[in-house]
Protein backbone atom coordinates (compact mmCIF):
# COMPACT_ATOMS: atom_id res chain seq x y z
CA UNK A 1 0.00 0.00 0.00
CA UNK A 2 1.38 3.41 -1.00
CA UNK A 3 0.34 6.81 0.28
CA UNK A 4 -2.01 8.88 -1.89
CA UNK A 5 -0.06 12.09 -1.40
CA UNK A 6 -2.54 14.23 -3.30
CA UNK A 7 -5.31 13.17 -0.94
CA UNK A 8 -3.03 13.52 2.11
CA UNK A 9 -2.24 17.11 1.17
CA UNK A 10 -5.95 17.81 0.71
CA UNK A 11 -6.77 16.50 4.18
CA UNK A 12 -3.96 18.44 5.82
CA UNK A 13 -4.78 21.64 3.95
CA UNK A 14 -8.41 21.47 5.11
CA UNK A 15 -7.45 21.18 8.79
CA UNK A 16 -6.43 23.97 11.14
CA UNK A 17 -6.27 22.33 14.58
CA UNK A 18 -4.48 18.98 14.55
CA UNK A 19 -3.74 16.38 17.22
CA UNK A 20 -0.90 13.91 16.74
CA UNK A 21 -0.84 10.58 18.59
CA UNK A 22 1.35 7.50 18.53
CA UNK A 23 1.55 4.22 20.44
CA UNK A 24 2.23 3.46 24.08
CA UNK A 25 5.63 2.05 25.05
CA UNK A 26 6.93 4.54 22.47
CA UNK A 27 10.16 4.24 20.51
CA UNK A 28 12.05 6.85 18.52
CA UNK A 29 10.03 6.28 15.36
CA UNK A 30 6.83 7.01 17.28
CA UNK A 31 8.12 10.05 19.14
CA UNK A 32 10.40 11.38 16.41
CA UNK A 33 7.69 11.10 13.76
CA UNK A 34 5.22 13.01 15.93
CA UNK A 35 7.74 15.78 16.61
CA UNK A 36 8.89 15.97 13.00
CA UNK A 37 5.32 16.00 11.69
CA UNK A 38 4.42 18.69 14.22
CA UNK A 39 7.18 20.89 12.84
CA UNK A 40 6.03 20.26 9.28
CA UNK A 41 2.42 21.12 10.05
CA UNK A 42 3.33 24.21 12.05
CA UNK A 43 5.39 25.44 9.09
CA UNK A 44 2.03 25.49 7.26
CA UNK A 45 0.46 27.59 10.01
CA UNK A 46 -1.46 24.79 11.70
CA UNK A 47 -2.13 24.54 15.43
CA UNK A 48 -0.60 21.24 16.56
CA UNK A 49 -0.64 19.29 19.81
CA UNK A 50 1.04 15.93 20.45
CA UNK A 51 -0.94 13.83 22.93
CA UNK A 52 -0.13 10.20 23.66
CA UNK A 53 -1.21 7.50 26.08
CA UNK A 54 2.08 7.40 27.95
CA UNK A 55 4.77 9.90 28.85
CA UNK A 56 8.11 10.06 27.04
CA UNK A 57 10.46 7.51 28.67
CA UNK A 58 13.51 9.04 30.39
CA UNK A 59 16.02 7.41 28.03
CA UNK A 60 14.36 9.12 25.05
CA UNK A 61 13.70 12.50 26.69
CA UNK A 62 16.50 14.05 24.60
CA UNK A 63 14.28 13.82 21.53
CA UNK A 64 11.77 16.27 23.04
CA UNK A 65 13.83 19.05 24.68
CA UNK A 66 10.86 21.43 24.69
CA UNK A 67 8.59 18.82 26.34
CA UNK A 68 5.97 19.10 23.60
CA UNK A 69 4.65 15.56 23.93
CA UNK A 70 1.79 15.49 26.43
CA UNK A 71 0.34 12.50 28.27
CA UNK A 72 -3.45 12.24 28.32
CA UNK A 73 -5.09 12.61 31.74
CA UNK A 74 -1.83 13.96 33.16
CA UNK A 75 -0.72 16.95 31.09
CA UNK A 76 -4.00 17.46 29.28
CA UNK A 77 -7.60 16.26 29.60
CA UNK A 78 -9.78 14.72 26.87
CA UNK A 79 -12.17 17.69 26.96
CA UNK A 80 -9.27 19.98 26.02
CA UNK A 81 -9.09 18.26 22.64
CA UNK A 82 -12.68 18.91 21.60
CA UNK A 83 -11.68 21.91 19.50
CA UNK A 84 -9.57 19.81 17.07
CA UNK A 85 -10.66 19.15 13.49
CA UNK A 86 -8.14 16.43 12.61
CA UNK A 87 -6.51 13.61 14.57
CA UNK A 88 -3.45 11.99 12.98
CA UNK A 89 -2.38 8.61 14.39
CA UNK A 90 1.24 7.81 13.57
CA UNK A 91 3.21 4.53 13.63
CA UNK A 92 0.33 2.28 14.66
CA UNK A 93 -2.98 1.02 13.33
CA UNK A 94 -4.02 -0.94 16.42
CA UNK A 95 -6.43 0.06 19.18
CA UNK A 96 -4.49 -1.79 21.87
CA UNK A 97 -1.36 0.23 21.14
CA UNK A 98 -3.10 3.53 21.74
CA UNK A 99 -3.61 2.92 25.45
CA UNK A 100 -5.89 5.50 27.11
CA UNK A 101 -5.94 7.56 23.93
CA UNK A 102 -8.10 4.85 22.34
CA UNK A 103 -11.11 5.95 24.40
CA UNK A 104 -10.50 9.58 23.46
CA UNK A 105 -10.37 8.73 19.77
CA UNK A 106 -13.47 6.52 19.92
CA UNK A 107 -15.47 9.28 21.62
CA UNK A 108 -14.38 12.07 19.26
CA UNK A 109 -16.25 13.37 16.25
CA UNK A 110 -13.39 15.04 14.35
CA UNK A 111 -11.77 13.50 11.27
CA UNK A 112 -9.13 10.83 11.87
CA UNK A 113 -6.33 9.59 9.68
CA UNK A 114 -3.66 6.91 10.15
CA UNK A 115 -0.11 7.57 8.97
CA UNK A 116 1.71 4.28 9.32
CA UNK A 117 4.02 1.67 7.81
CA UNK A 118 2.82 -1.48 9.59
CA UNK A 119 1.01 -4.33 7.87
CA UNK A 120 -2.59 -4.79 9.02
CA UNK A 121 -4.94 -2.52 10.91
CA UNK A 122 -7.86 -2.57 13.31
CA UNK A 123 -11.31 -1.17 12.58
CA UNK A 124 -10.32 2.36 13.56
CA UNK A 125 -12.71 4.76 11.82
CA UNK A 126 -9.90 6.57 10.05
CA UNK A 127 -8.69 7.26 6.53
CA UNK A 128 -5.53 5.27 5.84
CA UNK A 129 -2.27 6.71 4.58
CA UNK A 130 0.08 3.74 4.74
CA UNK A 131 3.26 2.57 3.08
CA UNK A 132 4.03 -0.93 4.29
CA UNK A 133 7.33 -0.94 2.40
CA UNK A 134 8.65 2.11 4.27
CA UNK A 135 11.38 1.29 6.76
CA UNK A 136 10.15 3.95 9.20
CA UNK A 137 7.34 6.44 9.56
CA UNK A 138 10.14 8.98 9.91
CA UNK A 139 10.92 8.47 6.22
CA UNK A 140 7.25 8.97 5.36
CA UNK A 141 7.33 12.27 7.26
CA UNK A 142 10.20 13.47 5.09
CA UNK A 143 8.14 12.59 2.02
CA UNK A 144 5.18 14.45 3.54
CA UNK A 145 7.33 17.56 3.95
CA UNK A 146 8.32 17.37 0.30
CA UNK A 147 4.75 16.99 -0.92
CA UNK A 148 3.55 19.80 1.35
CA UNK A 149 6.35 22.10 0.23
CA UNK A 150 7.95 22.42 3.67
CA UNK A 151 11.71 22.92 4.00
CA UNK A 152 13.47 20.69 6.50
CA UNK A 153 14.90 22.50 9.54
CA UNK A 154 17.07 21.23 12.42
CA UNK A 155 13.96 21.05 14.62
CA UNK A 156 12.22 18.83 12.06
CA UNK A 157 15.26 16.87 10.90
CA UNK A 158 16.69 15.87 14.28
CA UNK A 159 13.74 13.81 15.58
CA UNK A 160 13.13 12.36 12.11
CA UNK A 161 16.75 11.20 11.84
CA UNK A 162 16.37 9.52 15.24
CA UNK A 163 13.20 7.86 13.96
CA UNK A 164 14.80 6.62 10.74
CA UNK A 165 18.07 5.47 12.28
CA UNK A 166 16.56 3.52 15.17
CA UNK A 167 13.85 1.77 13.16
CA UNK A 168 16.57 0.51 10.82
CA UNK A 169 18.93 -0.58 13.61
CA UNK A 170 21.22 2.32 12.77
CA UNK A 171 21.00 1.32 9.10
CA UNK A 172 21.76 -2.38 9.67
CA UNK A 173 18.38 -4.02 9.04
CA UNK A 174 17.33 -5.63 5.74
CA UNK A 175 14.73 -2.89 5.33
CA UNK A 176 17.52 -0.43 4.48
CA UNK A 177 17.72 0.53 0.83
CA UNK A 178 18.97 3.34 -1.35
CA UNK A 179 16.04 5.58 -0.39
CA UNK A 180 16.97 5.13 3.29
CA UNK A 181 20.37 6.70 2.78
CA UNK A 182 18.93 9.37 0.49
CA UNK A 183 16.45 10.27 3.22
CA UNK A 184 19.18 10.31 5.86
CA UNK A 185 21.25 12.63 3.67
CA UNK A 186 18.33 15.03 3.32
CA UNK A 187 17.93 15.11 7.10
CA UNK A 188 21.63 15.82 7.62
CA UNK A 189 21.39 18.67 5.12
CA UNK A 190 18.33 19.83 7.08
CA UNK A 191 20.38 20.06 10.27
CA UNK A 192 20.38 16.64 11.93
CA UNK A 193 23.62 15.72 13.72
CA UNK A 194 24.04 11.92 13.54
CA UNK A 195 26.94 11.82 16.01
CA UNK A 196 24.99 13.73 18.66
CA UNK A 197 21.88 11.60 18.13
CA UNK A 198 23.92 8.38 18.36
CA UNK A 199 25.52 9.64 21.56
CA UNK A 200 22.14 10.31 23.16
CA UNK A 201 20.88 6.88 22.15
CA UNK A 202 23.82 4.57 22.75
CA UNK A 203 26.53 6.31 24.78
CA UNK A 204 24.61 7.22 27.92
CA UNK A 205 24.28 3.82 29.57
CA UNK A 206 23.27 3.62 33.23
CA UNK A 207 24.62 1.07 35.67
CA UNK A 208 21.09 -0.33 35.91
CA UNK A 209 20.79 -0.92 32.18
CA UNK A 210 24.22 -2.56 32.04
CA UNK A 211 23.24 -4.89 34.88
CA UNK A 212 19.91 -5.66 33.20
CA UNK A 213 21.76 -6.49 30.00
CA UNK A 214 23.88 -8.94 31.96
CA UNK A 215 20.74 -10.57 33.36
CA UNK A 216 19.25 -10.89 29.87
CA UNK A 217 22.45 -12.40 28.46
CA UNK A 218 22.82 -14.87 31.31
CA UNK A 219 19.36 -16.24 30.57
CA UNK A 220 19.76 -16.70 26.83
CA UNK A 221 18.89 -20.21 25.66
CA UNK A 222 19.25 -21.56 22.13
CA UNK A 223 17.31 -24.30 20.39
CA UNK A 224 16.70 -25.85 16.99
CA UNK A 225 20.35 -26.12 16.09
CA UNK A 226 21.09 -22.65 17.42
CA UNK A 227 18.59 -21.01 15.10
CA UNK A 228 16.22 -19.99 17.89
CA UNK A 229 17.41 -17.84 20.82
CA UNK A 230 15.22 -16.65 23.66
CA UNK A 231 15.51 -14.89 26.99
CA UNK A 232 13.34 -13.00 29.47
CA UNK A 233 13.00 -10.26 32.06
CA UNK A 234 10.79 -10.56 35.12
CA UNK A 235 9.20 -7.53 36.81
CA UNK A 236 11.41 -7.88 39.88
CA UNK A 237 14.53 -7.65 37.74
CA UNK A 238 14.10 -3.89 37.48
CA UNK A 239 14.39 -3.40 41.23
CA UNK A 240 17.16 -5.99 41.50
CA UNK A 241 19.32 -4.30 38.86
CA UNK A 242 18.30 -0.68 39.37
CA UNK A 243 17.13 -0.49 35.76
CA UNK A 244 14.14 1.39 34.41
CA UNK A 245 11.42 -0.39 32.45
CA UNK A 246 12.40 1.66 29.43
CA UNK A 247 15.92 0.17 29.59
CA UNK A 248 14.61 -2.95 27.82
CA UNK A 249 14.63 -1.17 24.45
CA UNK A 250 16.67 -3.15 21.88
CA UNK A 251 17.84 -5.82 24.36
CA UNK A 252 16.20 -8.43 22.11
CA UNK A 253 18.91 -7.69 19.54
CA UNK A 254 21.53 -9.15 21.89
CA UNK A 255 20.05 -12.60 21.28
CA UNK A 256 19.97 -12.04 17.55
CA UNK A 257 23.70 -11.25 17.56
CA UNK A 258 24.57 -14.88 18.30
CA UNK A 259 26.04 -16.53 15.23
CA UNK A 260 23.53 -18.85 13.58
CA UNK A 261 20.48 -17.32 15.25
CA UNK A 262 17.61 -16.89 12.83
CA UNK A 263 14.79 -16.02 15.22
CA UNK A 264 14.85 -14.41 18.67
CA UNK A 265 12.28 -13.78 21.39
CA UNK A 266 12.33 -11.84 24.64
CA UNK A 267 9.56 -11.81 27.25
CA UNK A 268 9.55 -8.62 29.31
CA UNK A 269 7.48 -8.56 32.48
CA UNK A 270 5.82 -5.19 33.03
CA UNK A 271 5.85 -3.59 36.47
CA UNK A 272 2.13 -2.82 36.18
CA UNK A 273 1.29 -6.32 34.95
CA UNK A 274 1.47 -8.48 31.88
CA UNK A 275 4.27 -9.50 29.54
CA UNK A 276 5.50 -7.62 26.50
CA UNK A 277 6.77 -9.90 23.75
CA UNK A 278 9.38 -8.89 21.19
CA UNK A 279 10.21 -10.98 18.13
CA UNK A 280 13.09 -10.66 15.67
CA UNK A 281 13.48 -12.71 12.51
CA UNK A 282 16.13 -13.36 9.89
CA UNK A 283 14.29 -16.20 8.22
CA UNK A 284 11.09 -17.01 6.35
CA UNK A 285 9.15 -17.27 9.61
CA UNK A 286 8.15 -13.62 9.75
CA UNK A 287 8.08 -11.88 13.11
CA UNK A 288 4.76 -10.14 12.44
CA UNK A 289 3.05 -13.44 11.58
CA UNK A 290 4.27 -14.97 14.83
CA UNK A 291 3.20 -11.87 16.78
CA UNK A 292 -0.28 -12.07 15.25
CA UNK A 293 -0.80 -15.33 17.15
CA UNK A 294 -0.75 -13.19 20.30
CA UNK A 295 -2.82 -10.30 18.86
CA UNK A 296 0.32 -8.35 18.05
CA UNK A 297 1.89 -7.06 14.87
CA UNK A 298 4.78 -5.28 13.25
CA UNK A 299 7.13 -6.14 10.42
CA UNK A 300 8.70 -9.23 8.89
CA UNK A 301 11.96 -8.65 10.74
CA UNK A 302 10.64 -7.11 13.97
CA UNK A 303 7.30 -7.32 15.75
CA UNK A 304 5.73 -7.29 19.19
CA UNK A 305 2.72 -8.33 21.21
CA UNK A 306 1.39 -8.20 24.77
CA UNK A 307 -0.11 -10.87 27.01
CA UNK A 308 -2.16 -9.73 30.00
CA UNK A 309 -0.99 -12.38 32.41
CA UNK A 310 1.45 -12.35 35.31
CA UNK A 311 2.00 -16.11 35.20
CA UNK A 312 5.51 -16.22 33.76
CA UNK A 313 5.72 -19.99 33.34
CA UNK A 314 2.42 -20.16 31.46
CA UNK A 315 3.28 -17.20 29.21
CA UNK A 316 6.75 -18.55 28.48
CA UNK A 317 5.44 -22.01 27.66
CA UNK A 318 2.71 -20.61 25.38
CA UNK A 319 5.10 -18.37 23.45
CA UNK A 320 8.01 -20.77 23.12
CA UNK A 321 5.83 -23.70 22.08
CA UNK A 322 4.30 -21.67 19.28
CA UNK A 323 7.64 -20.36 18.04
CA UNK A 324 9.16 -23.85 18.15
CA UNK A 325 6.27 -25.17 16.08
CA UNK A 326 6.71 -22.43 13.48
CA UNK A 327 10.48 -22.80 13.22
CA UNK A 328 10.43 -26.60 13.10
CA UNK A 329 8.00 -26.37 10.20
CA UNK A 330 10.49 -24.13 8.39
CA UNK A 331 13.73 -25.88 9.26
CA UNK A 332 12.39 -29.42 9.45
CA UNK A 333 13.70 -30.28 12.92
Amino acid sequence: MNVDWTRFCEVVSAAENIILTSHIRPDCDALGSCLGMAGILEALGKKVRIVCGQAVPPNLAFIDPDKRIMCINEDIQPADLDDADLHMILDTSAWVQLGPMADVIKASSYKKIIFDHHVGEDDIDAELFKNTTAEAVGRMCVEAAEHLGVELTPEISTPLFAALSTDTGWFRFPSVKETTYNTAAKLVVGGANPAAIYGHLYERETVGRVRLRGTVLARVQTEIGGRFAHTYIKPEDFANTGAEQTDTEDLINLALEIEGTRFAVILVGQIDGGYKLSFRSRCDSHANVVAAEFAGGGHKAAAGAFIESDDFETVQKQVLEHVRKVLKAEFGE
